[in-house]
């Protein structure tokens, strides 16, 4: 066995990389800091040997040395969710590609204490920057009370503010609408989401506010859980009547069990009820008939909020304008059966 050999005992060292490659260790420091000063040949012919060891860098010894963590720590709530998921993926991928790790803390409430909690977990990994996901009003007034002394971004239209990055619901909000009025809709029901939830709010005022300047009654929206369970069932309530000719649902779950109740009642989509959605999940363009929906771009969104992130780490104060989904139409939604 090759004396220089040092994987089949142990992990590799700093050291090993630095005897192998026939450089010191503060040459291989240099290398894993990206020191302009090393040559180009050494620096190839030590990331060579790192690749062949499989060697990693300690990362406490290297916060010890350098006071940084380089890690961002990530809130989020419901982050199995499609939206939070994707936005997740794309900040860890973000974040790598700038040489930052990143910790996610899932919260399973969103009482003051288990906020804290959370919080307390990331900063005792000396965190340089959070991302907070979260859907509630409340989870803001807690995270406002904390005063956290780390720069942080949040994914929610929580209010103007530097440190907000969001699509723009009411935007979005109002895209379904109007497109529902201009296939000829004059009266649409509201589908919307829990109270307190920030986009469930400001997808309710974009439907109210396309439906006033359109001079259109509306009847007051009904509060959903965001499931298609409840779709269903307020489906199922709301054809009894039917005052109704077209529905908007603040997200693709409900517009789905909507779909559910309107055949299971005899109906057809849309030559009898148009159905729009919101979020288009990777479904929707699967449900029968397949969802007219507003698409958020998820992933888009987790990137910039890194590069917001980033750019309050190194003062660099420049705004960060949000996103505007687009509409995407399917073959949920057609004119009114008149």
């Amino acid at each position: 066995m090759a004396e220089d050999d040092t994987r089949v005992t142990r992990a590799p060292s700093i050291r090993d990389v630095a005897r192998i490659a026939g450089v010191s260790h503060q040459t291989v420091s240099r290398v894993l800091n990206n020191h302009p000063s090393i040559r180009v040949e050494t620096k190839a012919r030590v990331q060579r040997v790192m690749d062949d060891l499989q060697y990693r860098p300690n990362r406490a010894a290297r916060v010890l040395v350098t006071s940084r963590s380089r890690t961002i720590g990530v809130v989020a709530y419901q982050a199995a969710h499609y939206g939070p998921a994707s936005s997740i993926l794309a900040i860890e991928q973000a974040a790598r590609a700038e040489g930052y790790f990143v910790n996610t803390v899932n919260l399973e409430a969103t009482d003051p204490e288990s906020i804290g909690q959370a919080l307390g977990h990331l900063l005792d990994q000396a965190v340089e920057g959070l991302v907070i996901l979260a859907p509630q009003v409340r989870v803001f007034e807690t995270f406002d009370e904390l005063n956290l002394s780390v720069p942080f971004v949040t994914l929610q239209s929580a209010g103007a503010s530097r440190n907000t990055l969001s699509v723009d619901q009411v935007t979005g909000a109002r895209l379904a609408t109007r497109h529902l009025i201009d296939l000829g809709h004059r009266h649409i029901h509201h589908l919307a989401g829990p109270q307190d939830w920030i986009e469930a709010e400001a997808r309710m005022h974009g439907f109210l506010t396309e439906m006033s300047d359109r001079d259109l009654p509306a009847t007051a929206p009904i509060l959903g859980d965001w499931s298609a369970d409840f779709g269903y069932h307020a489906g199922r309530e709301l054809l009894r009547v039917r005052d109704f000719t077209a529905i908007f649902s603040a997200n693709d779950q409900m517009a789905l069990g909507f779909i559910h109740a309107v055949r299971e009642a005899g109906l057809d989509v849309p030559r009898d009820v148009s159905i729009a959605g919101f979020d288009d999940i990777p479904e929707a363009a699967h449900f029968w008939p397949p969802l007219t929906t507003v698409r958020q771009d998820f992933p888009e969104l987790g990137r910039r909020a890194v590069a917001l992130l980033l750019g309050r780490l190194s003062d660099d104060d420049r705004p960060e304008v949000g996103l505007v989904p687009d509409l995407v139409v399917r073959g949920s939604t057609a004119p009114p059966p008149f």
